[in-house]
């Protein structure tokens, strides 16, 4: 078989994934949850290369061609289809496992109306979701008047109805009812794990070998095509804009791994929240004190922009994501509040060892001339715009990632832009450090004009000079 190269999903993927491998008798190395090898080798196909990305990577590097054939669910190709319909992308099989149903959904109430009421509205429907693509898509499909569109990184189901009227997000199959009281009122693609190939490569080589073994390994589970059409019960609830309450301050509060330490600053400022970190999941955690605030729990990096357009008065966010921010949008109202010193990491710049420079300026006279551009991946796409212009890097291509960023170096990228706090996670991927950004920590944010609003100002600076005074003291 000649040189192959195949792209496996982490996350939630992988424990099937990794068990259809094993069937097939593959032998591959240290495919497991918990691990850090991103570069695999197998027994039974040993000129075969094989890498592990985040799943939402592999459409696009399948579809440009980095990788012969890929695995991911259906739902992240289709998202990827939806913006670009002639991708070299080929579906070659379902894999009979992961299944589920990107629904839409929104806010109950007791009152039902057919989703002909959408079409009527005159006022901007707000649509969010991680899957931005599909919804703009389903917005054209349903000929929705005016809407907009709101891409997250995840937790779009805690937004509707304050800050959207509808979400998209994904479930299983036959979910009547979602967190927070949202129901489904539509159904856009049912999916499941799938194999993907490059069109051009599927067509010019040959991996029949490859694809009878990963046949060998399928157990199909399918229950067959999901019935996308809406049934009685996902009729739509009434959905009107819910004007701010006068006066009642809008928290953001990040999820993930910043929460313990956001939870320990908190109580030290005598800010009193309940159920957060929640064991539960929950996301709209209840506030004792002060009075006047509502919180929602969201990621970090849909802050700043969430801040900016209004629909939060304050948030905890790291500065990394701030300077992102404001690198794309340099007059966002978005303003630091507080610095809260922790959560402490360096945003570097790394290439691979092999690599002889130790700088920007080096790495900018190693790759002039070079007949092809520079490839910066980082999830961080705008700061990773900003340095390649500020360095004069001339030919550049910015490459988006989800996570497992180190993977992408040497072979598909040359140059990340990273967050790290000791350095060692990069070196062990074989890479090394040529330029550091700067330091990013945790701090508190706001909108300018919603800290000018005389309605709210009083209570947005008693949580400031708060957590200001829980900081000195931590």
């Amino acid at each position: 078989m000649n040189q192959a190269k195949l792209a496996l999903p982490k996350g939630r993927l992988m424990p099937d994934t990794s068990a259809m491998l094993d069937r097939a008798r593959w032998g591959l190395s240290d495919y497991h949850e918990g691990t850090r090898s991103y570069r695999l080798s197998s027994q039974k196909f040993p000129g075969l290369a094989v890498k592990v990305f985040h799943e939402k990577d592999i459409p696009v590097q399948v579809a440009v061609g980095n990788y012969d054939l890929g695995i991911c669910g259906l739902d992240w190709v289709e998202e990827l289809l939806a913006k670009y319909p002639s991708a070299a992308l080929v579906k070659l099989r379902d894999l009979g496992y992961a299944e589920g149903v990107v629904y839409v959904v929104a806010a109950g109430d007791g009152n039902r109306t057919e989703l002909d009421g959408l079409r009527a509205r005159q006022d901007t429907i707000r649509l969010v979701s991680e899957y931005p693509n599909l919804a703009e898509a389903y917005a054209l499909k349903l000929r929705l008047r005016r809407f907009s569109v709101l891409p997250l990184w995840g937790g779009a189901e805690v937004y509707p109805p304050e800050s959207a009227d509808l979400a998209l997000i994904s479930g299983k199959m036959g979910t009547s009812t979602f967190n927070h009281g949202l129901v489904p009122v539509d159904t856009v693609l049912g999916y499941q794990a799938c194999l993907i190939a490059n069109r051009d490569r599927w067509e010019d080589n040959d991996l029949s070998e490859l694809l009878a073994s990963i046949e060998d390994g399928i157990v199909s589970r399918s229950t067959g095509n999901v019935d996308l059409s809406p049934p009685t019960s996902y009729l739509l609830s009434p959905i009107s804009y819910l004007s701010p309450t006068p006066g009642l301050v809008r928290l953001a509060l990040p999820d993930g791994h910043q929460q313990a330490a956001t939870a320990a600053l908190l109580n030290k400022a005598g800010i009193r929240i309940e159920d957060y970190p929640s064991p539960t999941g929950n996301r709209r955690p209840s506030v004792q004190d002060p009075t006047g605030v509502s919180v929602k729990v969201i990621r970090p990096q849909d802050m700043p922009a969430q801040v900016a357009n209004g629909n939060f008065d304050l948030a905890v966010t790291g500065k990394d994501w701030v300077e992102d921010h404001l690198c794309q949008f340099p007059s966002s109202p978005v303003m630091e509040l507080v610095d809260l010193k922790s959560a402490k990491v360096r945003i570097v710049a790394a290439v691979s060892n092999d690599l002889p420079v130790s700088d920007g300026y080096e790495l900018r006279q190693f790759w002039s001339g070079r007949p092809h551009a520079v490839r910066v991946a980082s999830e961080y796409v705008n700061i990773a715009d900003k340095y390649a212009r500020d360095n004069h890097f001339g030919r550049y291509r910015v490459i988006p990632t989800w996570g497992a960023s180190e993977a992408f170096l040497p072979e598909d990228a040359d140059l990340l832009i990273e967050n790290t706090e000791t350095g060692r996670t990069i070196a062990q991927h074989n890479l090394k450090i040529i330029d550091t950004l700067f330091e990013s920590t945790g701090c508190l944010i706001g909108n300018k004009k919603g800290m000018a609003d005389p309605g709210k100002s009083a209570i947005m600076n008693a949580i400031r000079d708060a957590l200001r005074k829980g900081v000195e003291a931590a």
